[in-house]
């Protein structure tokens, strides 16, 4: 709940300030800070270079909090803070070459940046005492250290953790404050504890939203694969249960599938990127067509395409959905034919009755789905002609008076025998006659009048 708040509340945020990160200027300024945050990490691999960069952001704002000190320090007496203010500027130059230790290795830049911190602050109680409250900042360890050199180090980020609170308890014990304090003295390491204090707390704050704006990242990223080969209400229980086998049996579905006419010779013509670029645009294009017609791809097989409806979810007009999708995309198809020049052309068969379906595999996995109207289907598909949909007596049925469809001769389809099959020509209008076109064995067209 309280990442959900905290993201909310950066996308109320962003919307609030979206007039001013859109000035030219400020996205100039934007843009230099990304530049500075990836100083160093071009030679890492991807995986590694969000570690190195909010690293990078660290060191920057160490640096600058730092040098604040120093000047401080300087305006308020130097005569009597002079070791604090080379010791402050010598931070703010060492901690600046953490990015240029990211060329040597990916743990160089946070070793480097450990190592002066710790030494640091022990100068600072050296000279403050542990009133001065600079021994808090040990306790970033606690948090930074995971984001510094991620979990596949977990020893090292042990190591640079013990050590942190055995420098705090070294510091407390080692440094109390000396002899009387006087008011001005007090005043001074008052303000010094509490800008310890605030710093501390700020940046253990921001290694933990890193830390969790990373998970919320990777869930988000895992979610969105599944969810591009798998269902949403499968993906919704593969999360519930990750081991459980999803296997479902449907009482009544439709299955479509749908190629394209003369594709080896087509791909042989056009070579591989202009194939696979039309190929992209046309599965695109359906893909989209699918989540419209509220049906569920299930998967693609070079050049053919395979979609459902009434599964995972059953729905009663799975049939005219279907029907909808298949006269949309010879649609499709025909614009691009226009479009393109190609001589493209979609064949698609499709059936209707109980079917089974389940996620199929542990790593590739997939979902898939089987029974006779899928077998049917593809059968049908390879029966039809080029821009046509050829659909069984069992879709004709569930169709019913509300679509225009031109019968054709009985065909044999292997493993079933003679069928009688239809194409699908269109989605009646409320103002069409209740009449059905019919094919001849001579391919010369009559009228039959519905009763």
């Amino acid at each position: 709940m309280a990442l959900s708040a905290l993201l909310a509340l950066r996308a109320f945020l962003a919307r609030l300030l979206r007039p001013l990160l859109d000035n030219a200027f400020v996205k100039q300024l934007r843009l230099f800070g990304r530049r500075l945050a990836a100083a160093g990490t071009a030679g890492h691999p991807p995986n590694i270079r969000p570690r190195l960069k909010i690293l990078n952001v660290m060191c920057y704002l160490i640096a600058a909090t730092t040098l604040l000190y120093a000047i401080q320090q300087a305006l308020t007496d130097y005569d009597r803070f002079a070791p604090m203010v080379h010791l402050n500027l010598a931070i703010v130059a060492l901690v600046l070459l953490v990015p240029f230790a990211h060329r040597i290795n990916d743990i160089a830049g946070g070793l480097l940046l450990v190592a002066v911190e710790y030494a640091a602050l022990i100068g600072f109680a050296a000279f403050f005492s542990r009133e001065g409250g600079g021994h808090l900042q040990y306790l970033i360890a606690a948090a930074a250290a995971f984001v510094i050199f991620g979990l596949e180090r977990i020893w090292l980020v042990a190591g640079v953790i013990i050590l942190a609170v055995v420098l705090h308890l070294y510091v407390w014990y080692a440094f109390p404050i000396a002899g009387p304090v006087t008011a001005d003295q007090q005043a001074v390491m008052d303000s010094l504890y509490t800008q310890g204090a605030i710093t501390t707390f700020a940046l253990i704050a921001a290694s933990v939203y890193y830390a969790f704006s990373l998970a919320e990242q990777a869930k988000a990223e895992t979610d969105a694969v599944l969810r591009n080969v798998l269902p949403d209400s499968i993906v919704e229980r593969l999360k519930a249960t990750p081991n459980a086998v999803i296997a479902d049996s449907i009482d009544d579905a439709s299955v479509m599938f749908a190629d394209i006419s003369g594709f080896v010779a087509i791909a042989r013509s056009l070579g591989a990127h202009a194939t696979v670029d039309m190929l992209g645009r046309i599965v695109s294009e359906f893909d989209a067509l699918a989540v419209n017609h509220g049906v569920e791809k299930i998967k693609t097989i070079g050049d053919a395409y395979m979609v459902v409806a009434g599964l995972p979810e059953p729905v009663p007009d799975h049939a005219p959905r279907l029907a909808r999708m298949g006269l949309d995309m010879l649609a499709t198809v025909e614009r691009l034919r226009t479009e393109n020049g190609l001589p493209i052309a979609l064949r698609i068969g499709m059936a209707s009755g109980p079917v089974m379906a389940g996620v199929i595999g542990t790593k590739k996995f997939s979902y898939d789905v089987w029974g006779d109207p899928v077998n049917l289907a593809s059968r049908l598909e390879g029966q039809s002609i080029p821009g046509r949909i050829l659909i069984c007596p069992q879709c004709r049925s569930k169709l019913g008076e509300g679509f225009i469809y031109e019968a054709r001769e009985a065909i044999d389809i292997k493993g079933i025998g003679s069928q009688e099959a239809w194409f699908l020509v269109g989605e009646r209008r409320p103002d069409d006659p209740l009449s059905s076109p019919v094919f001849t064995p001579m391919g010369r067209r009559q009228t039959r009048t519905a009763s």
